[in-house]
Formats: C-alpha cells, structure tokens, sequence
C-alpha cells in the first residue's frame, strides 16, 4: 500500500486534519481572540467542502473494509453541504454565547468528529468499521446536545439522547453478532452469497434496523426526538434532523439493496407497516405542538416515512427518489431552522404564537419560512414537490397502491399544519410582533444557500438523473 491509496480516504483525512488545527489554533489564539475560531473553522470547512467536488478514484482500503464509490463521494459531498449551512447559521449563536464560555473550539471539534464517524459509516465494506463509524457519529453528538449546560434542559437532552443510543447501539451490535453467526463473516461481499432466511438471521436483521431505525426516528424507535431536539441548541437539532439522518438512511438503503436483498421478502412486509405508522405518528403528534423546535421534530418523523416509500422497492428508482428526497429535504429543513435559530437568538422566542404577524416585521424571513414549509409539505414548484412525487412514482412502479393513498393522505394531514405556521405569520395580528432585526452575514448567508437548493432542485434539477446513473450497481 502506497500514499497513493490513502488519497482514497481524502475527505476523512481532511477533516481530522481540520480538527487537529482546531486544537492547535485553541492552544495559540489568546482567549481575547477566541471568536476568531469561528471564522477560522468555517473557512477551513468551506475548502473542505469545494475539494469534495473534486474528482476522486473508486476503490478499496484494509482488505476491503473501507470502500469508495462514485455514490459514497456524491453522498459525503451532499452532507458536507449540509453541515456547511449548518455552520453558517450558528456563527452567530458560537461567537455570542459559546464562545464567552471558552467552548467554541470544543464545538466545532465535536462536530466536525461526528461528521467523520459518519464519512466511515457510509464507506464501510463491513460491520466492525461500520459500527465503528456509528459510534464515533453517536456519541459526540450526545455532548452537543447537552452543549448550554447552564439550562437544565440541555442536560436533559443530553442524557436522554446518550441513554437511547445506547440501547440502539447495544441492539444493531447484537445483531450484527447474529449475522456474522449465521454467515461466517462480517465483510458484506462475504455475506450476500451466503446469507439465508434461517431465524437466527432474521432476528439478527431486526436488531440490526432497529439500531438505524433509532438514527431516523422511525416509529416505533422515535420517542426521544421531540425531546432531544426541544432541549439542545437549535444548531444541534438542525444537525440531527438532517446530516445524522440523511446517513443514516443512505447506509441502511444500500444494506438492504445489497447485503440483505435476499431477506427482501421479509423487510419489505416491516418497512409496509413502519412507513404507514410513522408517516401517521409523526403528522398526528405535529398536528398538536406549539414548540417549533417540537414542530419541526415530529415534522422530521414524518418526513422519514416518506423517505421508507423509496426504500420499501428496492429497485434502482427507489433508492434515486430516496436520495434525492434527502437532498431536497437537507435544504428544506436547514432553511425552517434557519429562521427559529435566528429568531431565538434575538429574541428568545420558539413558539408558534410568536410567529403571529411576523410577515409585518420580518418579511423576508418569512418568506424564507414559507418556502421551506411549502417544500417539506410538498407543493409546487418547490423542490419539496418534486421529491415526494417521485417517491409516490417509485412506489407505485412496485405495485404499493394502498400505501402510495396512505401517503398522499399524509402529505394532505402536513399540509395543514404547515400552513398553521405560515398563517400566523402573514394572516393572523399580533399587538406585539417580534420587532424587526437583521441577522449577520453568516446567518444570511445560511439561508440564501438553503433558499436557492429549494428553488434549483424545484425549476431545474438534472441531479435526479445524475443520482440515478450512481445507482446503476443496483442492476448488476
């Protein structure tokens, strides 16, 4: 093995290479000078970013335990944006709380670590370094949200999140035991020749996905998510709402398209029943809250039944809509976070109420809200639209009639509590608005990539066709 052959973990080396000059520049910089990480960490992050882009070699590292592919860079570039936006919008947030309490470098260092546990997962050519990748995206994000130890509710978040990945982790482990039990091995080329519907396998499947059903917030593995998202910082629930999920369902799609295809029969029956209680659960339980950040929680459940109609097929069509669902979503979501993080941070305010009459003193962050509720609810021309009609399309290619209903009755059930939203802040009076304010320039320009991804997906998107030439390996 050659220097050459690293270049295929490029990305991983990048970012631990950014996170080792964190450490050093909270050595050096004067604690007068400490806000200055944020703009340090933000621009190494950017150039991070655009090299994603650059073109890299497919391959294998470790005797093919680390793997790359064409579909796991367009993957890592996709969350690299994600988290990119992310960064953006909680500058703000960094420089005028976290960093007066010397922890803003510990922030970024937390972070930019999950982020690479997730860069292993979705490139693992086995169980150990996927497990591996599961835990090292896991558990920094337990500190992360407990980050405001001075609420108690931070804290709370914090424990409940370690408490519950634990018991996934604890099950996707002993599943994977029962796997490598029945097939001999824990490689996934060495287990699809060999894997059969014994029992043992089956149960061990199941233990598996309900370690990632835990990651989506798939019902009946969702019970933490409104709590957790209520208690950390708004940056942190943003982060868990799309870059933890969004890999999370790219490493159990391609499982299940692969390694577990031949157990399609059975986890295509429990996906059936998961996507319908979790669409339902997560648009009932949304229907009732005032909480934005616990809007936006159960908003997410919903939204990753959706997600399972592209998975539920199996085919080359189901894991393009699915992806490009993730995609759509990153944006949509990121741009409705945008705007809580951005009022709570002037004013302190995360109910629905307060959103009356916002569209009087804020209008363009409430058209900005508007967009990204209009998307997450699926009308056009928003990216939002096009995702979910896809989806519907792949579904019904395979014959899930019943379940296609199912779901455009879901989507009419969020659409209404969307527009709760956008009601208040353009039609319903408020004797006292939230007063009119400008955001700083990372926060603007968080948004302004979130609004556009929304748009450019929706009028002009030739990424679907793109994704799906990735997913040729599907038909082989």
């Amino acid at each position: 093995m050659d220097i050459s052959n690293f270049l295929l973990m490029r990305q991983e080396i990048m970012l631990l290479s950014i996170v080792l000059l964190l450490i050093i520049a909270e050595i050096f910089i004067p604690n007068d000078k400490k806000s200055s990480i944020v703009h340090f960490a933000i621009f190494l992050f950017g150039i991070h970013t655009i090299l994603g882009f650059v073109g890299l070699s497919e391959g294998s590292l470790f005797g093919g335990s680390f793997q790359t592919t064409k579909l796991v860079y367009f993957f890592k570039n996709v969350l690299n944006v994600g988290v990119l936006i992310v960064l953006l919008q909680s500058a703000d947030w960094i420089q005028e709380k976290v960093v007066k309490e010397n922890k803003g470098s510990e922030f970024f260092i937390l972070l930019f670590s999950s982020l690479l546990g997730m860069y292993f997962m979705i490139s693992a050519g086995d169980f150990l370094m996927f497990y591996i990748g599961l835990e090292l995206g896991t558990l920094p994000v337990a500190a992360l949200a407990a980050y405001e130890t001075s609420k108690r509710i931070s804290s709370e978040s914090g424990i409940k999140f370690i408490l519950s990945a634990a018991l996934a982790s604890g099950a996707a482990l002993f599943g994977v035991s029962l796997l490598y039990a029945t097939s001999g091995s824990i490689f996934f080329a060495d287990i699809i020749p060999t894997i059969t519907a014994s029992n043992l396998t089956i149960l061990g499947f199941v233990l598996f996905f309900s370690g990632l059903a835990f990651k989506i917030s798939i019902v009946p593995f969702h019970f933490w998510t409104a709590d957790v998202y209520e208690g950390a910082p708004i940056s942190v629930s943003s982060y868990l709402s799309v870059i933890s999920k969004g890999a999370a369902v790219f490493i159990l799609m391609i499982l299940l398209f692969t390694v577990l295809k031949p157990l399609m029969y059975i986890w295509e029956n429990m996906i059936y029943g998961l996507t319908i209680a979790t669409m339902l659960i997560g648009n009932l339980f949304a229907l009732r809250q005032q909480n934005m950040k616990r809007f936006l929680a159960f908003s997410s459940i919903a939204q990753a039944g959706f997600i399972l109609l592209g998975i539920i097929s199996g085919t080359q069509l189901g894991a393009t809509t699915a992806i490009y669902f993730v995609l759509v979503y990153i944006f949509s979501n990121l741009a409705a976070f945008g705007v809580v993080q951005a009022i709570s941070l002037k004013t302190g305010k995360e109910n629905m109420d307060d959103y009356n009459g916002l569209y009087r003193t804020n209008p363009k962050l409430s058209l900005v809200m508007m967009l990204a509720l209009f998307s997450l609810a699926g009308i056009p021309p928003v990216a939002g639209f096009f995702g979910k009609f896809f989806l519907f399309t792949s579904a019904a290619s395979e014959g899930y009639y019943l379940l296609v209903f199912i779901a455009a009755a879901n989507a009419t059930v969020s659409l209404y509590y969307y527009l709760l939203v956008v009601r208040a802040m353009f039609i319903r009076k408020n004797e006292h608005p939230i007063p009119f304010f400008n955001s700083k320039i990372y926060m603007r320009l968080g948004l302004i990539v979130s609004v556009i991804g929304i748009l450019v997906l929706g009028l002009y998107s030739p990424l679907y066709d793109y994704i799906f030439e990735l997913n040729g390996f599907l038909n082989q």
